[in-house]
């Protein structure tokens, strides 16, 4: 994409670019000049320096004396600061000012050896193995009657050369900097003159873009910009009286679906997010940071709410069905899906409205479980006297009376029955009228008083089986408590124990103090209870075992209950369990003043 830049940035890198062009060439052509220049001048004054030694090497070539050679290279070289190399045609070196000739290389592929060689003056610039740096060589051919004797090479380390150039361009690029620095300072003057109006107007409506509409644009002196300063004065004026109308109208909305228990999506026809409330994020577990135009597949992984959004997209039809979440525990939604359109009635995405029915779920289901527990329960004893009154009306009572008053402790029994369902029902809805009107008559009372009355309540009963009652609880135990509430709730738990555990065995109960919580804890050698029916035990006219737990009676009811009474006084009921060895239920009791009772659904 074209990017869009002040007119100074226009104009001023021009004259930039000029500068600095000009300033690059210069220093370039100039660098190389120089550096060529130093560099010529080192060559000629090696040839020199070689001419010279030439006369003083001649008297020991012929015959060849090495020793007399190393020794005037050696003082020659110390005096001029050159190095001094001879060598033969074949390439051997005889004397050298700096190396042991013994330990240098053959020289006859050297480039300036070659042409010394071919009868030139030879000349190299590379990097020395031996002195491991930079050198400048120049050799010459040393002949004796048209015969090339030895070649002559001197050289010298570029080195020195090369920091004095790097000096030279130092300077030369210290007063290029100052030279366009100068040249930009006077380039930028000249554009600034230009632009300052049009950047007067730009600051204007940089005021505008950031909301300021009451800004007032001064009028330049050029008449075509300050007519443009006047209109766009107008138009801000304008813009502002409808963004005031769009902000209210904005602010609403807002409103409303903050303040929505529903949650509200809106995408568009790609399924990206336009809008989305609170809670929606919360309902969906999703985070608030980054939201709008992400994909509602990126951000909700639920192929059942993708599908119906996609299909409200795709065919325009409204849709609403129910879907489960299970992030963090079950969560139930009830989603209605309809087109969203804008004011000319055209479908631009979809509107997804989302309403948390867990707990009504729930009470549905709660109240259908009741309703078929509540009927069977009661139908079962009703259909059974029915069948024996009728018998007895039929004639049975005159013609066997050892029949009849069988038939008629049946009728007695099952009246029984359905009196002691009545009165768990009364019971239980008597401590849900307490729960919520909060009204309990709490006191401090001993904790094995309690457990003894409970005790004698449920003794016979439990001596018709043989089974022994124990009891471990601390006198000084005590706790803020309604002592009728929690004495019907240890009696139902012992009551439960008594049925379920076998003859001539034990029920234990154990009470005592666990930090801030008093435990009372009633233990059986019953059956035990499987893991399956934990999560509902506690709810009303559930039974682990229906057909068992019938036979040895009981409504139902009991452990429902225990577990009201036990939330009215601010704690909690807990079984554990273990199949063929007995269960363990645990009454646990903040040890406060005054409990506050704990609202909860059967």
């Amino acid at each position: 994409m074209k990017m869009n830049r002040k007119l100074i940035w226009r104009i001023y890198p021009s004259f930039i670019i000029v500068i600095l062009i000009s300033l690059v060439a210069v220093t370039g052509y100039t660098s190389n000049s120089i550096r060529t220049f130093f560099l010529d001048q080192t060559k000629k004054e090696l040839i020199t320096q070689a001419r010279i030694l030439e006369h003083k090497i001649t008297p020991y070539l012929f015959p060849l004396n090495r020793e007399m050679l190393q020794k005037v290279c050696n003082e020659i070289g110390l005096v001029v600061s050159t190095r001094i190399t001879v060598v033969l045609p074949d390439g051997t070196v005889v004397a050298d000012s700096d190396e042991n000739p013994a330990y240098m290389d053959n020289h006859r592929n050297r480039l300036e050896i070659d042409a010394a060689l071919a009868g030139n003056t030879g000349s190299s610039l590379r990097f020395s193995g031996t002195l491991s740096q930079n050198m400048m060589y120049v050799a010459i051919p040393v002949k004796r009657d048209n015969d090339i004797a030895v070649v002559l090479r001197t050289s010298v380390p570029v080195t020195s050369v090369e920091q004095e150039l790097d000096l030279l361009q130092r300077d030369r690029i210290l007063w290029g900097i100052t030279t366009a620095l100068i040249a930009s300072l006077i380039a930028l003057i000249l554009t600034r003159r230009i632009s300052r109006p049009i950047e007067e107007i730009k600051k204007g409506a940089e005021h505008f873009a950031r909301g300021d509409l009451n800004y007032h644009l001064p009028l330049p002196d050029t008449l075509e910009l300050a007519v443009l300063a006047d209109s766009m004065n107008h138009m801000a004026a304008e813009l502002d009286s409808r963004i005031r109308t769009i902000v209210s109208q904005r602010n609403e909305y807002e409103a409303v679906l903050a303040s929505m228990i529903e949650g509200v999506i809106a995408v568009d026809t790609g399924e990206k997010i336009l809008s989305i409330n609170q809670a929606a994020m919360n309902m969906l577990r999703i985070e608030t940071v980054g939201l709008k135009n992400r994909s509602l597949l990126e951000m909700v992984r639920n192929a059942e709410l993708q599908k119906m959004v996609n299909h409200t997209l795709q065919t325009g039809q409204p849709q609403e069905k129910d879907i489960a979440l299970h992030q963090g525990g079950e969560l139930i939604l009830n989603l209605k899906c309809r087109p969203l359109q804008n004011a000319a009635e055209e479908n631009i995405g979809a509107l997804v409205v989302l309403n948390d029915v867990t707990r009504l779920r729930l009470l549905e289901d709660m109240r259908k479980d009741l309703v078929a527990n509540v009927s069977h329960e009661l139908k079962t004893p009703l259909t059974t006297i029915k069948g024996f009154v009728e018998t007895l009306l039929n004639g049975s009572m005159t013609d066997d009376p050892d029949k009849s008053g069988r038939f008629l402790e049946i009728i007695n029994k099952h009246v029984d029955r359905l009196t002691a369902i009545i009165e768990d029902l009364l019971s239980l809805a008597r401590i849900e009228r307490l729960n919520e009107q909060e009204k309990i008559s709490y006191e401090q009372h001993a904790i094995h008083e309690v457990v003894r009355n409970a005790l004698q309540l449920i003794r016979s009963k439990a001596e018709k089986k043989g089974i022994t009652l124990s009891v471990t609880c601390d006198t000084g135990l005590k706790a803020a408590i309604d002592v009728t509430l929690l004495e019907q709730a240890l009696v139902n738990l012992l009551d439960n124990a008594v049925i379920y555990s076998g003859e001539k065995s034990e029920v234990r109960i154990e009470a005592g103090m666990d930090k801030t919580e008093i435990q009372i804890r009633v233990i059986d050698n019953g059956p035990g209870i499987q893991k399956k029916d934990l999560p509902r035990l506690f709810e009303r006219f559930y039974r682990a075992e229906k057909a068992r737990s019938r036979d040895l009676g009981g409504t139902g009811l009991g452990l429902s209950i225990v577990k009201h009474i036990i939330q009215l006084h601010g704690g909690r009921v807990t079984v554990d369990t273990v199949l063929g060895k007995g269960s363990t239920f645990t009454l646990y009791l903040p040890v406060t003043d005054l409990p506050e009772p704990t609202r909860t659904g059967a």
